[in-house]
């Protein structure tokens, strides 16, 4: 009997190990510093201010390495850490109000690897360092501004259909309103239910008094608690692009939570205040054209009642003085599609105050171009005794033409794709916090421990592989080389399994790994005792090595299947560190079988398998 792989098998564990070396390869490259040039909001970075900012660091006199402009951002690479901090002067001083910059390290991937897409794997905030802040949404204090909203436009229609009614009583998760009259009362709910389709309309008799009871079915209930948290934590991910942060996370826990990890900042002062900042939204009627825009802009002296803003593109535009309706008085916005012209559109929802007098100016300006502006309080520096100093920051984020009268619910137009307008029904949605937050955890690592745990957790797994190494190689010989070969190839396939995920390495993850180390071998211990247990029965070599790899797969299987569904276990409920030990435990079981058995078994073929042998190594 010969041990033999057909061709096609031997070809795909070259091909498998060839890409894994590959995938892996771009972790070995040193991290640059670097300055990362973004849009506050979307902006495309262009060759113009590419052009700008390298002029600018040319009169600095800072030597750079490379400047690279990618889709949605621009990098600016340096030789050490103390030209690119004197270069984040340079860059702040040269670079317009809508785009911002963050400092960080990128690795330097040659060309032709990241053309594959070869990029290494991301480093978790213990690792390299940062702040982590754990927010509590005041859900109660939402559910409480929905019912406010039903109750004001409760009372609006009402007053609009000219229904009397006695009082309007907000009660639990709705309003109970009172009438004398029970003709009046059915007439309310005929004019409620048709006006308020997404909430469920009651009604009751209480001796001489009847009421009509408006409130959130179940539904709605989650889906204002959803929308809630969406919105505060699209505000919280405008916030911390405004502070410059890169690749910051900001995401959902469990119903009610939202977990911020900022990299690299070690302000927690600064955090706090970010996070805190009063933002809002303001609707107002434009006022001329553009050439009397240019024209304020380059005189100085603007029409009375007007006020000069820019646009997005730093156009300049005038704007009336007079507000029409803020950020506060809306209650919702969604994007889609126009149902006539089928481009892209946003539908705004007011509240009754609002939308009353959204009504009256729209239907006075038809034909008339109508402006968003975003406004937001940012905390711009700090004074002399470290109070922090805040400044309102304006900007004009869509301009529309009036078509025709709406109210309540309208929709604008104009936008020039449906990711624009997903983007604008964020920001509208995100002018102000859904909800009171409250940071109820906060960690700050500094970039020295990062360090020093890349550098601890790197040390502990080469003391563990090293030990495992000499190990195998003195008791089991050739098949104790061939098993550290498999060993060493497998923390290959990790790494490359993780960079092309682009998952995050945590410090448990290399506590995974670490794990992962001493499991590999497991099977090929397995496999080496049942190949010797053959031996000593009196089987030829030949067919010890296939009955070893045989009858050992049952029993590796089931020990590996059993760890994997710990680790679908502990990712499924665990929080951040849990699913980062979790996730490279599950690829380490996943790539130990494929060099435990496949591949030590095509090794062991290529040294074996095709001769004729009298002992084994083993």
């Amino acid at each position: 009997m010969l041990n033999q792989y057909p061709l096609w098998k031997n070809l795909l564990v070259a091909f498998l190990l060839l890409a894994g070396l590959l995938f892996a390869l771009p972790n070995i490259y040193p991290q640059d510093p670097v300055i990362e040039v973004t849009g506050a909001r979307g902006e495309q970075v262009g060759e113009t201010l590419q052009q700008n900012l390298l002029a600018a660091l040319e009169r600095a006199q800072i030597d750079i390495k490379s400047s690279e402009l990618k889709p949605d951002r621009l990098q600016i690479r340096f030789r050490t850490p103390e030209d690119q901090l004197a270069g984040q002067d340079a860059v702040a001083k040269a670079l317009p109000p809508q785009f911002t910059h963050a400092l960080t390290l990128s690795p330097d991937v040659p060309a032709w690897l990241s053309a594959i897409g070869g990029q290494p794997m991301n480093l978790g905030l213990d690792l390299r360092g940062g702040i982590h802040v754990l927010i509590d949404v005041d859900m109660e204090a939402a559910m409480q501004n929905a019912v406010e909203r039903i109750a004001g436009n409760v009372r609006t229609t009402l007053r609009e259909e000219r229904i009397r009614y006695v009082t309007v009583k907000e009660s639990g998760n709705g309003v109970d309103v009172r009438f004398n009259d029970p003709e009046l009362r059915d007439r309310a709910e005929k004019e409620l239910g048709a006006e308020y389709r997404e909430l469920a309309v009651s009604v009751r008799a209480e001796g001489d008094d009847y009421y009509v009871r408006v409130f959130m079915p179940a539904s709605e209930e989650r889906s204002a608690r959803r929308l809630a948290l969406e919105q505060n934590i699209t505000t919280l991910r405008n916030r911390v692009n405004a502070l410059g942060v890169a690749e910051p996370i900001i995401q959902q826990q469990g119903e009610r939570r939202i977990v911020v990890e900022l990299p690299g900042v070690q302000d927690p002062g600064k955090v706090k205040d970010l996070l805190g900042a009063t933002a809002t939204l303001e609707y107002r009627l434009a006022h001329g054209d553009i050439a009397q825009a240019f024209e304020a802009e380059s005189s100085g002296r603007v029409p009375p009642g007007t006020a000069l803003y820019r646009e997005r593109n730093g156009q300049p535009i005038l704007l009336k003085r007079q507000v029409i309706v803020t950020g506060d008085e809306m209650t919702s916005a969604s994007s889609g599609f126009d149902q006539q012209s089928g481009q892209p559109a946003v539908y705004v929802n007011l509240d009754s105050k609002g939308a009353r007098r959204m009504r009256n100016v729209t239907t006075d300006n038809v034909g008339k171009p109508m402006a968003v502006v975003f406004k937001e309080k940012r905390t711009v520096g700090r004074d002399a005794e470290g109070k922090p100093i805040r400044k309102w920051i304006e900007e004009v984020i869509n301009v529309a033409t009036i078509r025709e009268p709406f109210g309540r619910r309208f929709q604008t137009t104009g936008l020039d794709s449906p990711q624009e307008a997903h983007q604008l029904a964020l920001l509208l949605r995100a002018g102000a916090l859904a909800a009171p937050i409250d940071i109820v955890e906060e960690r700050t690592i500094g970039p020295s421990l990062g360090q020093d745990n890349i550098d601890q957790g790197f040390a502990s797994v080469m003391v563990g592989l090293g030990l495992v190494l000499v190990f195998m190689a003195a008791y089991y010989r050739v098949f104790g080389l061939v098993a550290n070969l498999a060993l060493v190839t497998n923390l290959v396939l990790i790494v490359a399994v993780l960079s092309i995920l682009q998952a995050t390495l945590t410090l448990p993850g290399i506590a995974g790994i670490v794990l992962t180390v001493g499991m590999a071998v497991d099977a090929n211990v397995l496999i080496f005792e049942r190949i010797r247990e053959e031996l000593r029965v009196g089987s030829t070599p030949q067919a010890s090595i296939h009955s070893g790899y045989a009858k050992a797969f049952s029993t590796i299987l089931d020990a590996n299947v059993t760890t994997f569904i710990a680790a679908v276990v502990l990712f499924s409920i665990g929080s951040g560190p849990v699913r980062g030990f979790a996730v490279t435990l599950a690829i380490g079981i996943l790539t130990s079988m494929f060099t435990a058995i496949i591949g030590t078994r095509a090794v062991v073929n290529l040294i074996y398998g095709a001769k004729r042998v009298s002992r084994l190594a083993i």
